[in-house]
């Protein structure tokens, strides 16, 4: 399936062992590139896997990338724009939603661009209980360093303006003039 700019399309997280992790029963397409889908959201149902749900809280852009094994998510704050990041595989799409594989190591960036690198004993447990391979291990090892880099460089979606212009464009769309979605 190709998704194009103002599609409105599920996303699904999955484990390693192919067991569906979370939804988001919402987002829409922002843009289109040659390497990523930009989706963004406000206020969307996340259904895990135990059955539970919640709903995001902030207003968020988030890049999907078909040659990284990772995706990040701008979360627009009153203090400042969040980056979440996780280490997870390259998307692809059918005609059932935006699918990747989350494998647990995230980076949380602040405002202030200082990250830190998270759940790292999850990822040791699963990648020993889902017998990750060598080569698997070496990917993601190697995906975190360059996600770092451009932290540190600010670089690729690491733009306030950038996350904020996406979200613009996204409520002149979506929102009519009293705030609410159409």
């Amino acid at each position: 399936m190709n998704v194009k700019t103002w599609d409105d399309i599920v996303v699904h997280s999955y484990k390693h062992d192919e067991k569906l992790h979370r939804i988001w029963t919402h987002a829409t397409v922002v843009d289109v590139q040659d390497d990523a889908v930009v989706l963004a959201n406000y206020r969307t149902k996340v259904l895990e896997s135990n059955g539970r749900f919640w709903y995001t809280k902030e207003p968020s852009v988030t890049w999907f990338f078909k040659g990284h094994w990772f995706n990040i998510i701008g979360i627009i704050r009153p203090n400042g724009i969040y980056y979440y990041c996780n280490i997870a595989s390259p998307y692809m799409i059918d005609d059932e939603a935006l699918k990747y594989i989350d494998y647990d190591l995230d980076v949380m960036v602040k405002p202030d661009y200082s990250y830190n690198v998270l759940d790292r004993k999850e990822y040791n447990k699963h990648k020993i209980k889902m017998d990750y391979p060598p080569e698997l291990k070496k990917i993601l090892e190697k995906e975190l360093n360059f996600l770092k880099a451009l932290v540190e460089k600010r670089e690729g979606p690491f733009s306030h303006d950038t996350v904020k212009a996406y979200y613009q464009v996204y409520q002149d769309k979506v929102f009519d003039k009293n705030g609410k979605q159409t």
